[in-house]
């Protein structure tokens, strides 16, 4: 498998070809979570690498990040966090370009939700990019505000209550 920085597809975490969603539990798979989020923020996005990788994504942080497998190779990212005692925060999610439409989106939400529910939040809030929007809404969140600028792209905020997940 290659380096996780050569592709943005990850690879070093997940050589014994794993499928699904997983916690970033180690230092490689969160290389490939980071790797994910590089290929769809920065690299396609155009999203300014300082603005990409935050104080939530250093070492002992508190957060929780997720990655996403297809047969050992890294194909999607997430990361939660609190935002206050009752409602979680889901952020940098991320799918691989070419991997797209086929189900790892809904996959990395589910498991962001359950995660979430697990650690005792009662909601989870999101940033969603405006162009992806109804992607959430299909997965039963509410829009709430109106539109904003983050890292020059627009966003809307969006929730959904952990029971109804």
């Amino acid at each position: 498998m290659t380096d996780t920085a050569d592709d943005g597809r990850g690879g070093g975490a997940a050589d014994d070809g794993r499928t699904g969603v997983f916690v970033a539990e180690t230092d490689a798979e969160r290389r490939d979570a980071f790797a994910v989020r590089r290929a769809v923020f920065v690299d396609e996005q155009g999203v300014d690498e300082a603005i990409e990788y935050d104080n939530h994504d250093e070492p002992g942080a508190d957060a929780t990040h997720f990655v996403a497998y297809d047969d050992g190779a890294a194909v999607g990212a997430a990361r939660l966090r609190a935002a206050d005692e009752t409602t979680a925060k889901a952020e940098r999610v991320a799918v691989a370009a070419d991997r797209r439409g086929e189900g790892w989106g809904r996959d990395i939400m589910r498991t962001v939700e359950e995660t979430a529910r697990t650690k005792g939040f009662d909601r989870l809030a999101l940033h969603a990019q405006t162009r992806v929007h109804e992607f959430y809404e299909r997965l039963g969140y509410d829009a709430h505000g109106e539109e904003f600028e983050e890292a020059g792209i627009p966003h809307i905020e969006m929730s959904i209550g952990l029971d109804d997940a």
